[in-house]
């Protein structure tokens, strides 16, 4: 049995995995960022929770050793790129012929709408199956030499999902910190910019599907 001290050196490394994982700016970074900066703080909450959801769920895939599902999701690895790239670059565009006005502050977001953000994000992160690799040899470096127990991978996959949630957390909370500074040119240059990451992000996708 694996005690509750034991776990916690476990859960704290695992917090740091996932702030290392969720950190490097990519496609994900890019549209958490904009839409805090120019829809306001929930969307980039809710597409934060969804990435970070995504994480766990391929943390729990690494460590629990549900190799069906992984050998299911590496097999379709480039179907789910090209979905991934035609979405991204769907967003890149929408994002690109935005007129900046979504960041009035009158326009309060519905539920629908943060759910749509939240889910749209987790599903964004699901189109990665590589990083069920990249869990599993951080999971390697992490488990005892005896392996994971149910608890102990619990535990792994519960820190990684809070470090995760934490940098995104962060995130939206120093970009909205600047929200209210910014008039509507510079929030249209931002979907300009943000929206031509998105398609460059997109067109890298569909290219490792071909």
């Amino acid at each position: 049995m694996t005690d509750l001290a034991s776990l916690f050196p476990i859960f704290i490394k695992s917090m740091g995995f996932g702030l290392a994982v969720a950190a490097p700016v990519g496609p994900m970074s890019i549209l958490c960022m904009r839409r805090s900066l120019t829809i306001g703080w929930r969307h980039g909450l809710a597409t934060g929770f969804g990435i970070a959801a995504g994480d766990g769920l391929y943390a729990a895939v690494a460590a629990l050793g549900l190799t069906g599902i992984s050998a299911f999701m590496l097999a379709y690895d480039r179907p789910l790129h090209l979905a991934a790239g035609l979405f991204l670059l769907y967003l890149g565009l929408k994002t690109f012929w935005r007129n900046g006005d979504d960041g009035a502050p009158a326009a309060m977001p519905t539920a629908a709408s943060t759910g749509r953000a939240f889910w749209g994000s987790l599903l964004l992160t699901l189109t990665n199956p590589p990083t069920i690799i990249m869990f599993a040899a951080i999971f390697a470096a992490l488990a005892p030499k005896a392996g994971f127990e149910p608890v102990s991978a619990l535990a792994t996959v519960g820190g990684v999902t809070l470090g995760s949630l934490l940098w995104w957390c962060f995130i939206v909370a120093c970009v909205t910190a600047f929200r209210h500074a910014l008039g509507r040119r510079v929030r249209l240059w931002i979907d300009r910019l943000a929206g031509s990451f998105l398609v460059f992000f997109g067109i890298a996708e569909i290219r490792r599907s071909l």
